[in-house]
């Protein structure tokens, strides 16, 4: 069943756990992550990316409309949300092939042009209905603003929020993008004197890296949306190498799809699971 955005995230409020949101590249991916969450029996959040969008020619309509038709048969809450959106133009296309919300990412600008343009967005997308996560900082991969020694403030998290009116905020806490390895070490600290520094949810990117006892504690000190994705496409490509050294003639795509869809199914009620059995938040 399709929910917005921010009645799941609501929702993992009241509960003490985390909405777990993940990656869809292909048509594949989102029958993963709902199965995931149905064999589960949680919420889950669809996040189609700017990146993925190119990688589909850049036409946004045909995924998304895969997507929602897979949330709205699924036996569980799933919401779509459209993720790091640089683009104005397909910013506007969000409430129209049925998001419920938008990651705006300004966080490569300056911060009074994240500023501006935060709030600008920010504006256009309340206007139709949307949620709206952005980003303090530049997460980015191993070199943004997750790289050692550079975290988001507490108190420009604070300003950057009441400036821009937005719903979610992504930090900066000791994660980082397209990690294949599980060696992240948050700081717990900071993200406890953000939640207590901002209104808004707050949002961790880059989970895939992060050990499951790192996400708990995480979940823990304030963390409402943890985003995954590295960690299906390294279980559907684990997957599908398995499938084709045991059967090297294999032609047929469905033979070593199908058991990487599972693989990534797998992945995704095991997150929803720890994120949701995390401790209550004091």
């Amino acid at each position: 069943m399709f929910i917005p955005t921010g009645e799941l995230i609501d929702r993992a409020r009241a509960t003490g756990g985390a909405a777990g949101a993940f990656n869809v590249i292909m048509i594949e991916h989102a029958e993963a992550i709902v199965t995931g969450a149905e064999q589960a029996g949680l919420p889950v959040i669809l996040q189609i990316s700017q990146n993925a969008v190119k990688f589909h020619h850049r036409r946004l309509a045909p995924i998304a409309a895969a997507a929602l038709s897979i949330a709205e048969a699924a036996t569980v809450p799933v919401a779509l949300h459209l993720d790091h959106v640089e683009d104005d133009e397909l910013l506007d296309q969000a409430a129209g092939n049925g998001f419920g919300s938008v990651m705006y990412d300004a966080s490569k600008r300056p911060f009074d042009e994240n500023v501006a343009a935060t709030h600008a967005a920010t504006k256009r997308c309340h206007a139709q209905g949307l949620w709206v996560e952005s980003e303090l900082g530049e997460v980015g991969g191993k070199d943004g603003a997750h790289a050692p020694g550079v975290r988001t403030d507490p108190t420009e998290a604070a300003s950057y929020v009441a400036a821009t009116g937005i719903d979610a905020l992504a930090v900066a806490v000791g994660s980082s993008h397209a990690m294949l390895t599980r060696t992240a070490t948050l700081d717990h600290d900071l993200i406890a004197r953000l939640r207590d520094a901002v209104p808004v949810p707050l949002v961790l990117h880059g989970s895939s890296g992060v050990p499951d006892h790192e996400l708990t504690q995480a979940v823990h000190a304030g963390m409402l949306k943890v985003n995954i994705g590295t960690a299906l496409n390294t279980a559907f490509t684990g997957a599908v190498r398995a499938t084709l050294t045991e059967n090297p003639t294999l032609v047929d795509p469905r033979k070593y799809i199908a058991p990487a869809r599972d693989a990534m199914a797998a992945t995704v009620a095991a997150a929803l699971t720890l994120l949701a059995g995390a401790e209550p938040r004091p």
